[in-house]
């Protein structure tokens, strides 16, 4: 088998994974026509100054340096790989991880506002996840209130000088329970209970959920982990170029430098 070939199959392979996921309509993204017309209209209009300043925030990025448009693509692609995965419930719906923590905590809540609302998108038209009509309700929960806590909980460990790799765990962990508080209420205003209203539907909502979604919250933390880990790694300086990693001090890069001559002269002995 070729290269070509075995890419091509690996590709093929990919798709069917995803595409795999579709059938299941009822998922945790809110789907098509299960909120009124009113709450689709209300939650796009508080989603629009998110996505200005999440444009604005992007433009600036790719505008500093092009070349983190890498990067961007990265935290984007890594939000619908495992989004689009979706794990069976009870009640016959489904649960699934967010991704939207490693991007909230490499450029900040704004820029992955833009990047889920584009992922929303897709999945909606290509995989039958969410919804049009409800892609505010969704956009809101998964690229506005996740990120704002992940970006937060991220800072905060930063300024108790917890471990790097801990504070990206808690943040992704954290970010993705809250989405789903978020979307617990979200359905509970507009399908309050009879008996107990808004509140008692939250919690019937939030227990619908909650056996499949912590334990996905708690993988989502650990693979974003390993994804920042591997960054660290292999794209050292795109992390330094964006403020993730402290910049080298000027006697580190000599010792580095040094180094590497001394390696040279022994190698040429």
């Amino acid at each position: 088998m070729t290269k070509k070939e075995k890419i091509l199959l690996k590709a093929s392979a990919a798709f069917a994974v995803l595409f795999a996921a579709a059938p299941v309509a009822n998922a945790m993204h809110i789907m098509e026509g299960y909120l009124p017309a009113g709450y689709c209209i209300a939650w796009g209009v508080v989603c629009l100054p998110f996505l200005v300043a999440g444009f604005l925030s992007l433009k600036k990025k790719i505008k500093e340096n092009r070349r983190n448009m890498t990067l961007i693509a990265m935290a984007g692609a890594f939000i619908f790989v495992i989004s689009s995965l979706k794990i069976p419930a009870p009640t016959g719906s489904c649960s699934h991880m967010t991704g939207t923590g490693l991007g909230a905590i490499l450029f900040g809540p704004a820029a992955v506002s833009i990047l889920g609302i584009i992922v929303l998108l897709f999945q909606a038209i290509l995989l039958a996840h969410g919804g049009l009509t409800t892609l505010g309700a969704n956009t809101f929960s998964m690229a506005v209130a996740g990120p704002l806590v992940s970006f937060g909980i991220y800072k905060l460990c930063g300024k108790l000088k917890v471990n790097r790799k801990v504070s990206v765990f808690l943040a992704a962990c954290l970010g993705d329970l809250f989405t789903y508080c978020v979307t617990s209420i979200q359905l509970a205003l507009a399908n309050p209970s009879e008996a107990g209203g808004v509140g008692a539907s939250a919690v019937k909502f939030l227990g619908v959920f909650a056996p499949t979604q912590l334990p996905l919250a708690v993988i989502e933390g650990i693979l974003t982990v390993v994804i920042v880990i591997g960054l660290e790694t292999y794209a050292g300086p795109e992390l330094r170029r964006i403020g993730f990693l402290p910049e080298r001090s000027a006697g580190a890069s000599a010792d580095i430098a040094e180094g590497h001559g001394t390696e040279k002269g022994g190698a040429g002995k």
